[in-house]
């Protein structure tokens, strides 16, 4: 079941769902763009091999077995190009956390935003969420603006919530609801 669920975004954008034959793309994406992601992600310095990124992925299938996430591979243009996914999804209060990063070169067209609308989608009709958090560094300006053009409410801060090469990050709480999302 589990290689059975990825979404065709556009002729260019296809998610799949992390798997273990994705290991070595997903480093090398991981790799290339080293410090471009690891501005914003810590767990960037943890992914030091290919077999770092297999354990991950391992910790994913897991998590998606046990129904606490479902994320995906993004494939741009035939190669991994980042990840997407909700995360902490807790199925008593209906409610879960978008994550996602690019590679650099896929910046700026609109991967990132079509493949969250594809998953928004999924998580309150496919999933029965009500709520769908994402959280971002108040330095993070570029990834602030994919709530803001999703129509997320953005909720308020989260003081010191993150930490980041040994600082504290203030995070930005975006928040849709079932009830609001008109991005269909």
């Amino acid at each position: 079941m589990q290689e059975q669920l990825n979404f065709q975004i556009d002729h260019n954008i296809h998610l799949e769902l992390t798997h273990h034959t994705h290991a070595e793309g997903l480093f090398r994406s991981v790799d290339e763009n080293r410090d471009h992601i690891s501005k914003f992600l810590s767990w960037v310095d943890h992914m030091k091999t290919v077999e770092d990124t297999r354990n991950y992925i391992k910790t994913c299938t897991q998590l998606f077995n046990e129904g606490k996430e479902v994320s995906f591979v993004i494939i741009y243009a035939g190669k991994i190009a980042g990840r997407v996914g909700l995360h902490h999804i807790n199925n008593l209060d209906k409610n879960a956390a978008i994550g996602y990063w690019l590679t650099e070169e896929a910046i700026g067209k609109g991967i990132i935003i079509n493949s969250c609308k594809k998953l928004i989608n999924y998580g309150f009709d496919v999933l029965g969420l009500n709520r769908i958090e994402i959280k971002v560094a108040t330095q993070n300006f570029k990834s602030q603006a994919v709530p803001e053009k999703l129509n997320f409410v953005k909720e308020g801060i989260l003081r010191q919530a993150a930490i980041m090469n040994n600082d504290f990050l203030d995070l930005i709480l975006y928040s849709a609801l079932k009830k609001e999302w008109v991005n269909k």
